[in-house]
Order: structure tokens, then sequence, then C-alpha cells
């Protein structure tokens, strides 16, 4: 079966857990290809979807929102997975597992809520001061956030 893992990045993270995710997919047998949604150009063919975006502003990027949207009949045919890549890792203490909640459910309720997701995943991707304005940047050290790499490597879909 042809899977797509289809995938919308800021800075790159987003991307390789993409690569990650169909790489793990393959050695099952699953004919499984990381793509940008951007370049998924025939979606009808793809027996399953896993489909994931960075999260700004806690929204999944405007490029996931538009191919959930544009294809949301075809995906509502189709066992879909979803992931978002945001930052709950990045913050130390009991602030993380209640941003990762919070971030969850909003994430979530953003989705277009006509596809039918069998799962979704709340991971953490790379953060950069680069990746901020100056105002973000004074926010999330006044938060306790730390800079760095935060990616779940480990991280398995089940049907």
């Amino acid at each position: 079966m042809d899977v797509p893992v289809g995938y919308a990045t800021a800075h790159g993270s987003t991307r390789e857990i993409a690569e990650y995710v169909a790489v793990r997919m393959a050695r099952t047998g699953l004919k499984a290809e990381a793509r940008s949604m951007a370049d998924v150009d025939d979606p009808g063919v793809y027996g399953a979807y896993v489909l994931g975006s960075a999260v700004h502003g806690q929204a999944w990027l405007e490029q996931a929102k538009e191919f959930l949207r544009l294809n949301g009949d075809l995906l509502q045919t189709r066992p879909v997975w979803v992931f978002s890549v945001g930052m709950p890792a990045a913050l130390r203490g009991p602030w993380r597992k209640s941003a990762a909640r919070k971030e969850r459910d909003v994430v979530g309720a953003d989705l277009p809520g006509d596809v039918p997701y069998r799962s979704h995943r709340l991971l953490s991707g790379v953060i950069r001061p680069g990746h901020l304005p100056l105002t973000g940047r004074l926010i999330f050290r006044l938060m306790g956030c730390r800079y760095g790499d935060f990616r779940e490597w480990l991280l398995s879909f089940r049907a």
C-alpha cells in the first residue's frame, strides 16, 4: 500500500520527523514516502495517510490546513493519522505537562473536523533563537524554556 507521510514545516524538523516515520513504515513493508503536502500531486492514489505539521501560534501551518480542506472528502474514505510538532518539551517542570495538554487540545480543535483521524500525536521539535522574533525570545526565556532539539525519535503509529 502506498502511504504518503505528508508534512508542512517551517524550519525543517517536521520534515525530518516525517522522513523518519516514512523509513520506519517502509521497514514494515509499506511503500511510504515523506512528501511536502504541497507536492502531493494525486491524493487519490494513496491507500492511507500520515500527515503532520509544525505548530505556530497553537495552529497547524496554513499549507497543512489547506491540504485537509481541499482533500477532506477523499480523506474521509482513507485511514488517516496526524501529528503536530510543537514545543512542550522545551518547557521545564510542571509547565511541560500542562502546556502539552493545552496545545494538543487547541491544535486538535483547529484541525478541520470532517476528517476522521485514527490518532493525533503532539511531538516536540527543534527550537533555536533564530526561530523566534525578539519578543518571542524574551517570553520564551522568561517562561524558563530551553532551546534545543526535542524530537522524539522512537515514534510509532499504530492502527
